[in-house]
């Protein structure tokens, strides 16, 4: 088997974290249209926390297709900038949606001490930016070299 063909028939490793976070994010986008949409009666979730709890879904599942293209591009190129996106993205995905799942549900289990995680959001988005950077300067950086 030649090193071209072995790559071919390698499957990337990074597709079972990919396979989970995009399972999570369908599995929490039900909760979200369903679950969470029939506590809005109560108070304990507003329509701008269940805007915000949509958003971290969305975003979840918009940067694991992004992670999935990235691995598919790495099959083919060789560069540490995509590296770079790929955990970016993932870190990203951590920070964001997980600060956002916990504060937009904090009230249903009476944590409001879950606040302290705000701040974390925008650095979470601020590590999307840069994936997404960084995806690009991998671009220029093969086009520079062609």
């Amino acid at each position: 088997m030649t090193n071209d063909s072995k790559q071919t028939t390698e499957i990337p490793k990074q597709l079972i974290t990919i396979g989970f976070l995009g399972a999570i994010a369908v599995a929490l986008g039900a909760l979200g249209a369903h679950a969470l949409k029939g506590k809005l009666q109560t108070g304990l979730i507003t329509p701008d926390l269940l805007n915000g709890f949509d958003t971290a879904v969305k975003y979840q599942m918009y940067h694991a297709l992004a992670m999935l293209a990235v691995v598919l591009l790495q099959t083919k190129y060789d560069s540490k900038y995509l590296r770079w996106a790929y955990h970016l993205f993932f870190w990203g995905i951590l920070l964001f949606s997980g600060s956002l799942y916990f504060l937009c549900t904090r009230n249903l289990y009476g944590a409001d001490w879950l606040r302290f995680l705000g701040p974390v959001t925008p650095i979470g988005g601020l590590l999307f930016v840069a994936g997404w950077l960084s995806l690009a300067f991998s671009g220029i950086k093969k086009t520079k070299n062609a």
